[in-house]
């Protein structure tokens, strides 16, 4: 299977065309303004922040219509917040500010997620990125259930994030320091319990059981593309042996696939795990809005020198997966043969 006609051979010659990509992205990043390099998507965030009150008020009114809106506002927030934002402040990319990150990586992960960023930064930054594909490391196989049919598994299953979330952050505190176990342990209770005294307090919910379950449909309100997206952007793609995997520019052009611009979840995913997944795993430490700048960069780079870049359609994934689900989500995946790249 000719992978990628045209490729460098040789470690060098793979790191020269990395090397020769990152120069080309670098000068790009140069001539941004700060709004291009962070401003843009701490606006959206920010606007996120503070779209929740309005979102809060509407759930007080008796007008379906007017309620459904509330929903709609906090549920795309709470994406836009624990998706976005988690996602850009676990690679650092809101600011250049190493306490400020840090700080973010607090509030987004922990606050809003009900997550440990701790975790959370090791299993996505260190892992995914480090081993993209890797199988048994990178291979995005934590969001497999094989127990599961394709239809429970890509219909049903997404309503359970929302509560599966804190209960595996819950297991993963045993496993840290006393202290961070603690101040994880307080702030996702933080998180939650404002979520819920707001709806008591604001929106005027009578019964704790209703305030629970009108958060459980917030959190859940784009769960399903949230879980669609994972999965669609790696899953049978080309998967690699540990010790036979190939250099970080065909690792990343090769296991990793773009979707099209979609624009609810460009507003609550962000580019980098949309449209431009493909420049995110090459330069995971832009902004959303950078790797949407950088993107014609990198696509007519990688299209000169004949190196794959991956696109589909939503759609066309999702039929996929449900045709292939056995395959995709259950089966071993079968290791790519990659000789020709190294």
């Amino acid at each position: 299977m000719e992978l990628a006609r045209g490729a460098s051979k040789g470690d060098g010659g793979a790191e020269a065309l990395l090397g020769e990509l990152e120069g080309l992205v670098q000068d790009v990043v140069r001539a941004s303004s700060w709004w291009e390099l962070h401003g843009v998507d701490c606006a959206i965030l920010a606007l996120s922040l503070l779209a929740l009150p309005a979102g809060f008020l509407c759930l007080s009114s008796e007008n379906v219509l007017v309620f459904a809106i509330g929903i709609t506002i906090l549920g795309v927030c709470h994406s836009t917040l624990t998706v976005k934002g988690s996602h850009l402040a676990t690679h650092g990319a809101l600011t250049k500010s190493k306490r400020w990150s840090k700080i973010w990586l607090l509030f987004f992960v922990e606050v809003c997620t009900a997550f440990t960023s701790e975790f959370g930064k090791f299993s996505h930054v260190n892992m995914h990125h480090g081993y993209t594909n890797v199988v048994g490391l990178g291979d995005s196989s934590t969001w497999k259930l094989p127990c599961l049919n394709g239809y429970v598994y890509m219909f049903l299953a997404p309503f359970l994030i929302p509560i599966i979330t804190p209960l595996v952050a819950l297991e993963r505190l045993w496993k840290v320091e006393l202290r961070i176990a603690l101040r994880t342990l307080g702030l996702i209770s933080l998180g939650l319990y404002s979520q819920y005294w707001l709806l008591l307090n604001v929106s005027g919910f009578r019964s704790p059981g209703s305030a629970l379950a009108c958060m459980l449909l917030i959190r859940a309100l784009l769960a399903h593309p949230f879980l669609h997206v994972n999965i669609f952007q790696h899953i049978g793609l080309p998967m690699f042996s540990r010790d036979k995997k190939p250099q970080r520019i065909h690792m990343m052009t090769l296991g990793v696939l773009n979707l099209p611009r979609l624009p609810v979840l460009d507003w609550a995913f962000g580019h980098s795990l949309i449209s431009c997944h493909v420049e995110h795993h090459l330069f995971p430490k832009l902004s959303d809005n950078m790797c949407l700048k950088v993107k014609p960069v990198v696509s007519r780079f990688l299209q000169e020198k004949q190196l794959p870049y991956q696109e589909d359609s939503y759609l066309a994934r999702f039929r996929l997966f449900l045709n292939r689900y056995e395959d995709f989500m259950v089966q071993a995946p079968l290791i790519t043969e990659v000789v020709g790249l190294q």
